[in-house]
This record gives structure tokens, sequence and C-alpha cells, in this order.
């Protein structure tokens, strides 16, 4: 199942990680700097700082910067990749884009910014963009500026200017996936839909990007592996583990996902700066919930 797999260096598991916050919900960086080095022991192939996950919509410039330099410091050997476009105004995103530069990161991050339903516009912007780091390039269909989705025929041309090395595709439907895979090139579409993981693996999409490797990258590093050595039986099962903790962490991520972060040993509190909360019965289903992974051998 190793065939067809591009430039290696942008494939694999791609965890994200979340901004933890204090109850005043100013950011936790130490608890921050424990959590990033959490992740990385669980040894995906990349980290993405500030996303979607991290509620980076609701981080100003100087926070978003400083998770950056944070998580690049305690990632170890780990890449770190972190989204650089959000400013509203073109300026500031050139700034935006040459700050996060110097925050330390491998690899920056630009969402499609709303341009959907104008692809040319969408090409236009991204490239011209592109121009003001050296940086490599992954894109991301961020849904918090829809018309978030990109047509393969402008990824294909993206990745044919030699700076796109992945997507984050949040299309959630096989078709379009497989329609992005085909113009892939030596770039690497990543995979967010957990339901359809398995079946865009064997399509030939070369990662995973998911919310859920907030809290399970070592599921999500046993699967690829499982996939890449060939043994699908075990990956189809892995496969299932993942698609149960997706389930689990429903109804208040990413809240949901911060207690099961708890709950494996970072004090990281499940607050959130959206409309998120707990009740002491959710709370309650996932320490149940947990306790039966752990007794499966399905987490630690």
């Amino acid at each position: 199942m190793a065939d067809n797999l591009g430039n290696t260096k942008y494939n694999g598991v791609w965890s994200l990680l979340l901004t933890p916050f204090h109850e005043d919900r100013s950011i936790d960086f130490k608890v921050l700097e424990q959590y990033t080095q959490w992740q990385a022991a669980q040894k995906p192939h990349h980290l993405f700082a500030v996303c979607g996950s991290a509620e980076m919509i609701s981080l100003n410039l100087e926070e978003r910067l400083k998770v950056a330099a944070t998580v690049v410091k305690n990632a170890g050997k780990i890449p770190v990749c972190a989204t650089a476009n959000l400013e509203p105004s073109w300026f500031a995103q050139v700034d935006e884009v040459k700050r996060m530069e110097a925050a330390g990161v491998s690899t920056l991050v630009f969402v499609t910014k709303g341009y959907g339903d104008d692809r040319d516009r969408m090409f236009t912007y991204l490239a011209e963009l592109a121009g003001h780091t050296t940086l490599p390039i992954m894109l991301y269909e961020c849904p918090s500026f829809s018309p978030h989705m990109m047509d393969a025929r402008t990824y294909g041309k993206l990745v044919a200017t030699g700076r796109f090395v992945a997507i984050k595709d949040t299309t959630c439907t096989m078709p379009l996936i497989k329609e992005k895979i085909q113009v892939q090139g030596d770039s690497s579409v990543l995979q967010a839909n957990i339901p359809y993981l398995l079946e865009a693996y064997k399509s030939g999409a070369r990662g995973v990007c998911a919310t859920t490797t907030t809290c399970g990258t070592a599921l999500f590093v046993k699967m690829w592996d499982e996939f890449i050595k060939g043994d699908l039986e075990k990956a189809r099962v892995t496969h299932q583990h993942i698609c149960i903790l997706d389930n689990a962490l429903e109804g208040g991520f990413s809240a949901t996902a911060k207690y099961l972060i708890n709950l494996q040993g970072i004090p990281m509190n499940w607050y959130t700066r959206g409309n998120q909360s707990l009740n002491a019965q959710k709370l309650h289903a996932l320490e149940v919930w947990y306790e039966w992974a752990k007794e499966y051998g399905i987490m630690k």
C-alpha cells in the first residue's frame, strides 16, 4: 500500500493542537507547553498549531504568533505548521505571513478566505500571497471562511506552481476527495473526514489532518503505520476505534477533546472561547468512555 506516495515529507499524520485557556479565557501557555510535548511524544509527522480546532478565529494576531512560537519551542523534532492569513486586509496578511515565518514554523497554512465561488480569484489570491514567503504552504478549506471549498482544477494549478505541498480537504465526500487526489502530483491530500478515512487512504490520500487527532494522535499514527505496511485488516480495526473516539467527542468539541486530554494526564481545562459547555453528565460520559477505551487497549 506504499505505492504512489509522492513527496513523503508531507505525508502521514498532521496532528491538530488545541489552545488551552484559564477560567478567564486567557491562554494557558504553561499547559500549552506540556500539551505540545505530549502530542510530539506520540510521533505524528507534523503538528498544526493555529488551526480551527485551536479556536484561531478567537485569537488575535499577537496570541496566534505566541502560540505558534510556543509550539515550535516544545515540539522537539516534529515540524510545525500554522495558519498565516487570518487578518482582514491584504497588507495585514502579507505582514502576518512574514511574522508567522519568523515565529519558526516549518510550513505556513493558507485558508481559502471565502473565495470558493470564484476559482480564478482564489488561485490569484493564494499564488500572489505565496510570493511573500519562502516556506512551503499547506492549503486549508476552513469552514469559518465560507464558501471555502476548492475545486480540483484550482488545486492542481496551485500544486503546479511548486509552492503548495498539501491540502486539508474538508469536502467530506469521496467523489470530491478523489478529484483532488487525481491532481495532487507530489503534494499530499490530507483527509479531515473520519468515516471516509480508510477509503480515502485506499484511493490515494496521503495523510490525515482531523479534529480527532487533538486527543487521539497515537491511534492515527497506528492506523497510518498499519496501512503503509499493507496490513489492511489491522488498519480497518484501528479505523473503527477512531470512529468511536470521534463520536465520543461530539456534543461539545473542542471542550470534549480538552477534557479527554485532561483524563490522559495533561492538566488542561475544558474551557473554550466559544459557547461549548460540559455538564456533569457529559463529563461522566467521557470518563466512562475513557475507562472502557483503556480497558480494551484502545487508549492509554
